[in-house]
């Protein structure tokens, strides 16, 4: 493999050649724009797990990394400067759902394919989306706080918090349709909710610190759309001096998010490997590239996709998702003040 770095508009844009054997079109550019760098995954997770799938899949392709950093004008800076760069397929993750119509309907004008990536485009259909279930999401951890609150015998009527994902993401709103839907039939009330700015954590944590001085013990969990959400619901929390913590959700299963359910701070998590579906994006790359159709589990938004179904994570089921599954390691999660936690749940002996 051969690397080079290009640093463009406030980002830093990898380019990758592949030299083994390919089954697509020898010379094909394929880009890989993410939306934001406030959460890990996407340098993490989600580009190299792209790398991987193409490596195998489309050797001689020529890929481009470039990450919006929760600006629209930028993304679409990048978005015109991959197709400029030759890229006939691009697997875009919008910063701004409602923005990237534009951006789908330049590249069709183009001849240029483009895959939605995690975040729908819900005013122009994509050739394609992959993304999980993100309704399912919101549904399962929400529906996963009410279960755990009944057991532990919380009355109906008391309150809780719901702290969404960012306003021009249309996965966030997927996302919260799915917790509405829960705590809609829970017979829970909810106190108020608020639509994070670019998932932005400390966003989250300034405005549940405002909503504990406005309900202080009346509120018994929080619904967080996603880790970063989730984390800085509980920095709030604990300034306060709020102790326990009362269960707040997550999503994503970030190593910050796994050590605050091993400590017992966070109540659950989504597992979603994102090297799901980057695998899946770069299939349907290279299945566009050589003129097939991809096939589709699911229609959203007038767009063929394939949605995956994840697995939410708490104290109970970590060691067995988590760890032995292979998605984290003890080494890696169980360090400094974790190790007794995990000792106690049998991650380490």
């Amino acid at each position: 493999m051969r690397f080079t770095t290009k640093a463009a508009a406030g980002s830093a844009a990898l380019f990758l050649t592949v030299s083994t054997a390919s089954i697509a079109a020898a010379e094909t550019t394929v880009a890989f724009l993410m939306p934001d760098q406030a959460s890990t995954r996407y340098e993490e997770h989600d580009w190299p797990g792209f790398q991987a799938a193409m490596a195998e899949l489309c050797a001689d392709c020529t890929l481009i990394y470039q990450n919006g950093n929760a600006d629209a004008a930028l993304q679409q800076q990048q978005f015109n400067s991959v197709i400029a760069q030759g890229a006939t397929i691009v697997v875009l993750d919008p910063v701004d759902s409602a923005a990237a119509a534009a951006l789908v309907e330049i590249a069709q004008s183009q001849n240029v394919k483009v895959i939605a990536y995690d975040r729908p485009i819900p005013d122009k259909p994509a050739d394609y989306y992959v993304s999980f279930d993100n309704e399912g999401i919101g549904y399962a951890i929400a529906q996963s706080l009410v279960d755990h609150l009944k057991a532990k015998g919380v009355p109906e009527g008391a309150g809780v918090l719901q702290v969404n994902g960012s306003p021009t993401d249309a996965a966030a709103g997927l996302i919260r349709d799915g917790i509405d839907r829960a705590l809609d039939a829970s017979g829970y009330v909810t106190l108020a909710e608020f639509d994070t700015p670019d998932w932005a954590p400390p966003a989250a944590q300034e405005w549940v610190a405002g909503q504990i001085t406005r309900f202080g013990a009346e509120i018994i969990g929080v619904v967080a759309a996603n880790d970063g959400t989730g984390g800085g619901t509980i920095a709030a929390m604990k300034a306060a001096g709020i102790d326990p913590v009362p269960p707040v959700t997550g999503n994503d299963a970030t190593i910050a998010a796994l050590q605050l359910i091993i400590s017992g701070d966070q109540y659950n998590t989504i597992s979603k490997p994102s090297e799901i579906v980057a695998r899946a994006a770069a299939e349907v790359a290279v299945a566009l590239m050589n003129g097939e159709v991809p096939e589709a589990t699911h229609t959203l938004y007038n767009t063929p996709s394939q949605l995956f179904v994840p697995a939410v994570v708490t104290a109970e089921n970590i060691k067995e998702i988590i760890f032995d599954g292979g998605i984290q390691t003890a080494e890696e999660v169980c360090t400094g003040e974790y190790v007794e936690g995990c000792k106690a749940l049998g991650i380490l002996q």
